[in-house]
């Protein structure tokens, strides 16, 4: 598939989607039309029926991302109205890789920084590799996080050691982030790709009606009780009991081999 800037590189295969973010001269700064590629292209993701788990990354060695393009604040940012328009552009991508049906992995390497840290923690996965760096500099730059871009922080690692991460705008090393819960692993460099390779290799070969659910469950979990769609929960998991899946999977068991799953 295409999108409409190179500062983005899309691919699907073998159930696998991989977006790139595209911009390792400015350590993959997020641009305007980056961030709406990102929603286009999580689109498309969605629409595909034979994608099973995207992968999201950075070019080059050197960064993830080192957040939004501070180059385009000036023309972009510089007043209320266009902060404001700016920031739903902003938001809206990463509101599409969360509400993704399908499960997301930020594979981290070198800084993640800002925007960047925000996009990883819009991915059900974080894997990064032990040169990774971790921070949100809003502090030092007079800038401030709306409650959407707080919340998921304040979920992920707790009030503590988000008040940390914002308060001292500080880079945090690839240990630290894992033993605040904002990581699930730390690797060597050498080993990230074939980590996440692996990860998405698995995941893909689960039952994709089960993951769906698993996913759906757990974004429930973390809203207030009164406004939990506990229906579309059951009704998801009671679609798997119907699924042609479920009976491929009992029957794989018995049968001692792997299963294979249609998503149906």
């Amino acid at each position: 598939m295409t999108v409409s800037t190179d500062k983005l590189i899309v691919d699907v295969s073998n159930g696998v989607g991989r977006l790139v973010l595209n911009q390792p001269e400015k350590h993959n700064a997020i641009s305007a039309q980056m961030w709406q590629g990102i929603a286009d292209a999580m689109r498309a993701f969605a629409a595909d029926g034979a994608l099973r788990v995207a992968v999201l990354s950075g070019a080059g060695e050197k960064a993830f991302s080192a957040g939004a393009d501070i180059s385009e604040f000036e023309a972009m940012r510089a007043s209320s109205e266009a902060v404001e328009s700016y920031d739903r552009m902003a938001h809206e991508a990463v509101e599409s890789i969360v509400h993704l049906d399908k499960p997301t992995i930020a594979m981290i390497q070198g800084y993640c920084i800002g925007g960047g840290t925000e996009l990883a923690l819009s991915c059900d996965l974080r894997i990064a590799s032990q040169d990774a760096r971790f921070g949100i500099p809003a502090a030092r730059l007079g800038l401030a996080y709306r409650w959407q871009e707080v919340h998921p922080l304040v979920q992920l690692v707790g009030p503590s050691a988000a008040k940390e991460i914002l308060f001292t705008g500080r880079q945090f090393s690839a240990e630290e982030a894992l033993r605040m819960g904002l990581i699930n692993q730390v690797v060597p460099r050498s080993a990230l790709a074939s980590k996440v390779e692996e990860y998405a290799e698995r995941i893909a070969a689960n039952a994709p009606l089960t993951i769906r659910a698993a996913k759906r469950t757990v974004a429930e979990a973390m809203k207030d009780p009164g406004a939990r769609d506990l229906d579309t929960v059951r009704e998801m998991v009671d679609a798997c009991f119907a699924s042609d899946d479920y009976a491929e999977g009992r029957k794989a068991f018995m049968e001692k081999r792997p299963p294979e799953f249609k998503g149906r």
